[in-house]
């Protein structure tokens, strides 16, 4: 079976356990390669691996989950978002 790659982005260290924590249990299919504090960090990890997904929260210090995305001129991955703010959901599906 293909594991599915993927790379999480969260300023909180306890939301990227919690994350790992579950896609271990329920989604054995997804290979965590890599978590990143912040945007900086996550721009490099996804340069260096590749993944095929994102788990991305939008609200981080100093730059937010779409300046992230700014600084690709290609998405060539797919994100998820992952964020306790609700009032991001509508921009998140534009």
């Amino acid at each position: 079976m293909n594991k599915i790659s993927s790379i999480i982005v969260d300023d909180e260290v306890n939301a990227r356990e919690n994350l790992r924590f579950l896609l271990s249990e329920f989604c054995n299919d997804v290979d965590v390669l890599a978590e990143a504090k912040n945007v900086d960090e996550a721009i490099e990890a996804i340069k260096k691996y590749k993944p095929q997904i994102v788990f991305l929260d939008v609200e981080m210090p100093q730059k937010n989950g779409f300046q992230l995305l700014k600084e690709f001129d290609e998405i060539n991955f797919h994100i998820i978002f992952v964020t306790a703010y609700d009032n991001y959901a509508v921009k998140a599906f534009q």
